[in-house]
């Protein structure tokens, strides 16, 4: 029920704001506005305010402004100045955009509002990564927190930028992996939460070896990170799992397996893995300490299927929980910041559509409906201040998805006003009837291949 609603107020929102930046703009330019519809379909609810109807609709994937225009009905000779085909090239241009524009200015708000508000994140606190991997290969070790990070370009590092948190990590190796740099980073070793800091050094990561098709939400997994630092404790055990039939209890800390000092949570989870041999799980031999004693356990893993590979579970949580971070900004440097995201993330959803046109980005980061009712529903669980992150992400991207030069979107119209801009007339009807068509289809392609990505991540995930 809760990613029903989020999902539904996601949808709402937004096209409210896009048709009202069309709808605003319309006015200013005394255009007279007929109705304003939010979904299409079936009529529910109506009200007249001035000359223009407002209804809400029945089906609410999207929404329309109706302006009074001699292309789609007779228009009396009194209103002929009011009509929108009648207006000024510029102020059709103008009407047109505002509809993207409005959202994207929407995002810029709605990070602002994040930033100044504050949002617990995850600490860049970084637990052991898997070996072999280019994280393992760098020199990163268990709990090195990474500080800041600068992409290097033919030899050059820009200057470092601050990371606060583990979305920030992931976000600026997104752009670096994107645009084809590595990356160095500054990391400082540290034993436990304390701000007391053993040592600090440069690693470097070389991010440009990740085909840009590979650059997707699971890129720092790619990377080899494991997951945030965590102590290699038993934490929940499972009754009558194995790590309770070998008296394991919450709280014991694992100084040992097999003989091998486990760095953190993750390393320990490594370890319990690895320790299977010709698909069969094996004895574990576990040194623990509880309450200052050490104590030698025996510990014989099940074989369980994980997403569908057969590995040794132990049936206990491990690990205690990952420190946080709250990422709070003052107004001025919130609001500017919020702007800089805005553009960052058109920019980079502008570079991955190109790559995915040219063939260099999986068609696999497509994105529909389903997978926006997911996410609007996890991070409304996870509270408002994630759900405000999480509208301002999905309203850049409608934004920039309107401004694509196809036929049937606000980017389209605005690259027919660019051709009457350069030649001096209008595009042809029968030319506009063909780019439409065109343009739907291609829609109707997008749309498609985006549910069953959909789809594919759904089933994948059960």
């Amino acid at each position: 029920m809760m990613t029903i609603l989020a999902f539904l107020v996601t949808i709402g929102v937004l096209v409210v704001i896009h048709e009202y930046g069309h709808y605003r703009a319309a006015v200013a330019c005394d255009v007279k506005v007929l109705r304003f519809s939010v979904g299409f379909g079936k009529v529910l609810w109506r009200t007249q305010r001035g000359e223009t109807e407002f209804v809400v609709s029945a089906l609410p994937f999207g929404g329309y402004v109706k302006m009074l225009d001699e292309r789609e009905a007779p228009v009396s000779h009194e209103l002929l100045a009011r009509a929108f085909n009648r207006k000024p090239l510029a102020q059709r241009a103008f009407i047109v955009a505002a509809g993207p524009m409005a959202n994207l200015l929407l995002a810029v708000l709605l990070y602002a509002a994040v930033n100044w508000a504050g949002v617990q994140e995850l600490r860049p606190w970084m637990g052991q990564p898997r070996a072999e991997s280019m994280a393992s290969r760098a020199g990163l070790q268990a709990g090195d927190e990474i500080l800041s990070v600068a992409q290097v370009a033919g030899g050059d590092s820009d200057g470092m930028l601050p990371v606060r948190s583990m979305s920030d990590l992931a976000w600026q190796f997104t752009q670096a992996a994107l645009s084809g740099q590595d990356v160095r980073i500054q990391v400082a070793s540290r034993t436990d939460a304390s701000q007391t800091v053993q040592r600090t050094r440069e690693l470097l990561l070389p991010l440009s070896q990740i085909p840009a098709s590979e650059v997707d939400g699971r890129l720092l997994d790619r990377v080899g990170f494991a997951g945030p630092y965590a102590q290699a404790v038993i934490d929940d055990v499972v009754p009558e799992g194995p790590a309770a039939k070998a008296g394991l209890i919450h709280g014991d800390r694992v100084l040992s397996v097999n003989g091998t000092v486990p760095q953190d949570a993750a390393h320990l989870r490594q370890l319990i893995r690895a320790s299977a041999k010709q698909g069969s799980a094996q004895v574990l031999a576990l040194v623990v300490e509880r309450q200052g004693q050490r104590l030698e356990v025996k510990l014989n893993p099940e074989m369980k299927d994980v997403q569908g590979q057969q590995v040794p579970r132990i049936e206990a949580a491990l690990g205690n929980p990952p420190a946080t971070v709250t990422v709070r900004y003052g107004l001025v440097e919130g609001f500017t910041r919020a702007l800089r995201k805005t553009w960052d993330v058109s920019a980079m959803s502008v570079a991955m559509l190109g790559k995915m046109v040219i063939g260099e980005a999986s068609l696999k980061n497509l994105s529909g409906p389903l997978t926006i009712a997911d996410y609007a529903g996890r991070s409304a669980e996870m509270g408002w201040i994630h759900y405000i992150g999480f509208l301002a992400l999905v309203s850049v991207s409608l934004g920039v998805l309107n401004l694509l030069p196809l036929p049937v979107l606000d980017g389209g119209h605005l690259m027919y006003y660019l051709f009457e801009g350069v030649t001096g007339r209008p595009v042809s009807e029968l030319w506009l009837e063909r780019l439409q068509r065109g343009g739907l289809a291609i829609m109707l392609v997008m749309m498609s291949l985006a549910i069953y990505n959909d789809l594919a991540r759904i089933l994948g995930a059960h």
